[in-house]
């Protein structure tokens, strides 16, 4: 029995010479869109849910007192808080504004969300609270007014 050895034009890149070409392609993506994209996703997700308790500030106070039952804080005021922080961190992390404060506000609250209220959620919590780590310890990216900050202040990135 023989074999039959196919030989490769040279010419024709290999999978692997193919598959390296389309992760230094990928590589080029701007990180300052997907650090946008990420700061936009999760700040829309807690606005909206800021603007529900707004529009309905009743059901709001209700919905603390009956299913997030938070200890040790009052319905009526950890309402008031939650819709605060809700309405105004996002603008903030969006905006790239003081962004890592909007952060830390938002995944406080997403840490008292997971343990608290909604364990079982916790792959939509790690998701949100993937997105906070990273702009709470890198910063809200290059598409951010506290970059056009520092630049000013500081002469640098």
């Amino acid at each position: 029995m023989t074999t039959t050895a196919y030989a490769r034009d040279p010419r024709t890149p290999s999978l692997v010479a193919r598959l390296d070409a389309l992760r230094t392609l990928a590589g080029r993506f701007p990180l300052s869109l997907l650090e946008l994209g990420m700061r936009v996703a999760v700040g829309a997700t807690f606005f909206k849910s800021g603007m529900n308790k707004f529009e309905s500030f009743d059901t709001a106070v209700e919905l603390f007192r009956e299913e997030y039952k938070l200890p040790l804080l009052p319905p009526e005021i950890a309402a008031y808080l939650g819709t605060t922080v809700e309405l105004c961190a996002p603008v903030l992390l969006v905006l790239g504004l003081f962004a890592r404060l909007g952060a830390a506000a938002l995944l406080v609250m997403t840490l008292t969300i997971q343990f608290l209220v909604y364990p079982g959620n916790w792959t939509e919590h790690l998701m949100w609270a993937s997105i906070l780590a990273y702009v709470l310890s890198r910063g809200p990216g290059a598409l951010s007014i506290d970059r056009i900050i520092a630049f000013n202040l500081f002469g640098r990135r």
